[in-house]
């Protein structure tokens, strides 16, 4: 329900974004007329508001980390889309799907149009994609040598991602919800990193273990952010 002049009643949920540009329309190639038109209601940030999506994609290229997130897509698992809206979040430079193409998206909330995506039949794909190369795969991002590939799930014998050294370039694999990173995921990974828990529960959602993987890799190589404001 709205008030008679269109607005919010107190108390209820404000409309995301911006309405329709006002003043002089912008001359600038990144700006869409069509969302300068009608406003701008996608979940971006305030710099991005009216940008095209190529315009948003571009300017993260130019700041992504060096960084990659690969998820085993066997079963259809519902967190693949919440791996991708983290993956996003901390700007990573491409998120590797391995095993089915097709992946539940519902979950991304429309952050997937902002990544680059690659899709691997299965592990041993993934793996030689990341020691190709920069220049011979392809891949965005800085050039260099193989990428080591490093598992998160809490296995007998794995290394605690508390004070790991996480490699700068780097795949971060993480497996399905329940059986966890695959046989094949543990035998191409270079290390699998254990995440610290308290609790009497087996595991923690998968969506949540990437979350603080990808953190860790942030605060370990990322520089401050500046304050808002």
């Amino acid at each position: 329900m709205t008030a008679a002049d269109g607005r919010p009643h107190e108390g209820e949920p404000q409309p995301v974004g911006v309405g329709p540009w006002t003043g002089p329309t912008p001359t600038d190639p990144r700006y869409d007329p069509d969302l300068l038109r009608d406003g701008d209601r996608r979940n971006v940030v305030d710099r991005y508001r009216y940008w095209t999506v190529e315009a948003i994609v571009a300017d993260l290229d130019t700041r992504r980390h060096p960084f990659h997130v690969a998820v085993e897509n066997w079963a259809h698992d519902l967190n693949i889309g919440s791996v991708v809206r983290t993956a996003n979040a901390f700007n990573a430079a491409a998120v590797h799907i391995v095993g089915r193409r097709r992946w539940n998206r519902r979950g991304a909330m429309v952050t997937d149009r902002y990544m680059h995506l690659f899709q691997h039949d299965d592990m041993a794909a993934l793996a030689a994609w990341a020691g190709a190369g920069s220049a011979a795969s392809g891949r965005p991002g800085p050039t260099g040598a193989a990428l080591p590939l490093i598992g998160i799930d809490n296995l007998p014998g794995a290394a605690p991602l508390e004070g790991y050294p996480i490699p700068r370039e780097c795949v971060l694999v993480f497996g399905q919800e329940g059986p966890g990173l695959s046989e094949q995921a543990r035998e191409v990974c270079a290390a699998v990193l254990s995440i610290a828990q308290f609790g009497s529960t087996r595991s923690i959602n998968a969506g949540a273990a990437a979350a603080i993987a990808m953190h860790a890799w942030v605060v370990r190589h990322a520089p401050p952010v500046p304050p808002a404001g």
